[in-house]
């Protein structure tokens, strides 16, 4: 059976109690029926915690199954056993709050110059974003921060939704952060929308209100070649 991903659908969500669906003891990792672990992809690392009481180490999602690398030398759990899993929940907040101030981002450089994102990655409370930005606009490290900030203390309400697949490919908001590019085989799309703000396919963890977030602060502008500007920020408290 596919692994049911409830992180999807709950952010907050930072236990369960799940059933082993497959093991792979060479590589030591299991697959479970449900998981509140994210997989590494979309730029968002994935999450660490214990499973049975070993530390996750990696996860990776391959097919409809999500698999969690185990450390350390103990006994790997068997097939249907069940088993307790408790996220790093310090680690995965500080990855909640860096993607929705990624998202706030991508909203205000997209209100303010219409240039999109072309790609980004992120760690706990640091990360960066490309963007269609030739030229460079002046002084735009300044002039982000503040607009970043301003909505980031508007605490915007940050809502979920599923989409059927040919209602979201005709959404202007979801054309722009090319939707279209999803494979024809996912039949729904996950939109995170930030109320008033930005709307975008997103399969990652995200705080409810963009208040939780705190600030930015932009570190760095450089130049990635033309038409390629990156952005470089940290997440700090209010």
């Amino acid at each position: 059976m596919p692994t049911d991903l409830l992180y999807l659908r709950d952010s907050y969500a930072r236990e369960i109690e799940a059933e082993v669906t497959a093991t792979d003891p060479e590589a030591r990792r299991i697959a479970l029926d449900r998981s509140v672990f994210y997989p590494s992809g979309g730029g968002q690392p994935h999450d660490t915690g214990t499973l049975a009481g070993l530390p996750v180490t990696d996860v990776r999602k391959d097919g409809e199954w999500v698999w969690h690398t185990l450390g350390s030398t103990g006994p790997l759990p068997a097939l249907g056993d069940a088993v307790t899993g408790v996220l790093d929940w310090e680690r995965r907040y500080a990855l909640m709050r860096t993607h929705t101030a990624l998202h706030v981002l991508c909203g205000v450089i997209w209100n303010e110059w219409g240039k999109a994102v072309t790609g980004g990655n992120m760690e706990p409370l640091a990360a960066r974003m490309d963007f269609e930005l030739d030229p460079l606009p002046e002084r735009i490290g300044p002039e982000v921060e503040r607009l970043v900030n301003a909505e980031l203390a508007a605490d915007r309400p940050i809502v979920v939704s599923f989409l059927p697949r040919d209602t979201a490919v005709t959404d202007e908001d979801l054309i722009r952060t090319k939707v279209n590019l999803i494979p024809p085989s996912v039949p729904e799309i996950r939109v995170v929308d930030i109320v008033g703000l930005d709307k975008q396919a997103d399969g990652g963890t995200h705080v409810a209100r963009t208040g939780e977030v705190g600030a930015i602060r932009v570190v760095k502008v450089e130049s990635k070649g033309k038409g390629n500007k990156r952005i470089r920020i940290e997440v700090v408290d209010r």
